[in-house]
């Protein structure tokens, strides 16, 4: 302490240093690269003057390598809790300007502190990731420190909500902490996210490849499906985690937040009695059909461009947050194949987990057909799909708005799956196949021997469709439970969540079960 300071001046002298980091060259650099300091991300992803941080002057305690000279208050993280939206919410945000963001021991510390906090609050905690890695200088207490941190990602995991944002770079061991939680969002163009970059790949395997064709926000977005959002701007990704808590509740043990809302919840959504093709071959935009029947018409989609032929993502019927899960047969028909089966899965066990009700619409024809989707493992893999709707304890309302056909038809949350309130198009089609490929191998013998083999095949298609690929058969035996006019699927979805309000589903004792990963 200065001896002409008193404690007061001496306490803003210190804050200053530590709000400077490792000085304003430093943060002129941060600002030039295109991205904000770790304050002013928080600044933007809390309410205004919500913010406390806490551990301001931690500093490491590591004495090699010239370290002992080089000790900056925070040490390279800012940890804290503020509000979003009124709710209370731990955040840690890396501090490039400082050691680059590169964790150690003492800053791990600082991380875990408030992972810690966000659990015994009941709160979520966000991740704000812009780092070099592991301290190198630390050693074995940096990887000591990850550690720590991965083990409260997964003791924490379907606790409370945990958002990681990429803001710069993530890499080597690091991404794993952002692997294993809920939601991760990517900045174009300054955020990238890989194990190893492109000049040990260039090394040990001869491939030439960019970082951001590598591991940057379109790649992960669009091709790994590693990441579930990716923004023009940082300040857009800051508002989406603002926007997306907004559909969340604070943790496992409460019901999500009901809002306020102007829209009707039992309107008629008239432009749906004509947008199903009835031609079964005929494309459409499944989001065509779920918009209408959300308030205002609002779909929070998540991971729009990746596995397009499944569309997940998040609305509100009458104020209340809801789940949706859709074939969409404007891809692929629908289909479902190894990525869309895991990218759902994932989406449904997030929801039971946090007491969203799943909503699903089904226009299937089956599991993608393939050499390369067998050796992939789309056996185990369709199966995460089974497993999480069959797990899924929340309510479950489903509407087949077309084609169920096959084992995809038990698989998109049917009524034999415990699925609460299951509901049909008069056109749907719910058959073990399509009316052509049955009538093929049902006939194949009859076929041969007619005179005239395509009318006989006509007449009996007809007759097969007529007989199963409706709805009528499904309802007689109670695994429809009403057959509705599309326009009135708002309020048949909203009457149902208000019965199903209070529901309470158990799955027998154990540990955990065993899904097919």
């Amino acid at each position: 302490m200065g001896a002409d300071r008193d404690p007061i001046e001496e306490l803003e002298h210190r804050t200053g240093e530590a709000l400077l980091g490792e000085g304003q060259e430093r943060i002129d650099k941060q600002h030039q690269a295109g991205k904000m300091t770790a304050r002013e991300r928080l600044a933007i992803l809390m309410d205004e003057g919500s913010f406390t941080e806490l551990d301001r002057f931690v500093t490491h305690r590591c004495a090699d390598f010239g370290m002992a000279e080089r000790k900056v208050p925070g040490d390279g993280v800012v940890t804290g809790f503020g509000r979003i939206n009124g709710r209370l919410t731990f955040a840690f945000s890396q501090d490039f300007t400082v050691f680059g963001g590169s964790l150690g021991e003492a800053y791990a510390a600082k991380v875990c502190k408030i992972m810690d906090q966000a659990h015994k609050n009941g709160a979520p905690c966000i991740g704000l990731n812009d780092s070099g890695g592991a301290r190198i200088q630390e050693g074995v207490e940096s990887l000591a420190g990850y550690a720590d941190i991965f083990l409260r990602n997964v003791l924490v995991s379907g606790v409370i909500p945990q958002i990681s944002a990429i803001m710069g770079p993530c890499a080597g061991g690091a991404v794993y902490s952002p692997a294993m939680t809920d939601f991760i969002l990517m900045v174009k163009g300054t955020s990238s996210l890989f194990v190893t970059g492109p000049d040990v790949i260039r090394a040990v395997t001869h491939e030439e490849v960019t970082k951001e064709e590598l591991g940057g926000a379109v790649t992960h977005t669009t091709t790994s499906g590693v990441a579930h959002f990716a923004t023009d701007t940082e300040e857009e990704t800051l508002l989406l985690i603002r926007e997306l808590l907004g559909y969340l509740p604070q943790n496992n043990l409460e019901d999500p937040p009901l809002g306020p809302t102007d829209d009707d919840p039992l309107r008629l959504a008239k432009e749906l009695d004509g947008i199903v093709p009835l031609n079964a071959n005929q494309p459409y935009d499944m989001r065509d059909v779920i918009r209408p029947i959300l308030d205002h018409g609002v779909l929070l989609e998540v991971q729009e461009h990746y596995a397009a032929n499944m569309v997940v993502g998040f609305g509100r019927i009458g104020g209340r947050s809801v789940g949706l899960v859709a074939n969409q047969p404007a891809v692929l028909a629908g289909v479902l194949d190894i990525n869309a089966s895991v990218k759902a899965a994932r989406f449904v066990r997030f929801c039971d987990a946090f007491n969203i009700p799943l909503i699903t619409f089904v226009d299937v024809p089956g599991f993608l057909p393939g050499v390369d989707q067998e050796y992939g493992g789309i056996i185990r893999q369709g199966a995460k799909l089974l497993y999480a709707f069959c797990e899924a304890t929340v309510p479950k309302i489903t509407i087949i708005t077309r084609k169920a056909y096959g084992g995809a038809y038990d698989v998109m949350s049917s009524k034999h799956i415990r699925g609460d309130m299951n509901f049909a198009f008069p056109w749907a089609e719910i058959a073990v196949m399509g009316p052509e490929g049955a009538v093929n191998i049902i006939f194949r013998k009859e076929l041969a021997a007619a005179a005239d083999p395509e009318a006989e095949r006509a007449r009996l298609v007809q007759e097969y469709r007529e007989r199963f690929a409706n709805p009528y058969s499904a309802a007689g035996r109670g695994y429809i439970d009403e057959v509705i006019v599309p326009s009135r699927t708002r309020q048949k979805i909203f009457t149902a969540l208000e019965m199903l309000r209070d529901k309470r589903d158990t799955n027998p004792p154990k540990k955990h079960g065993n899904i097919p990963l």
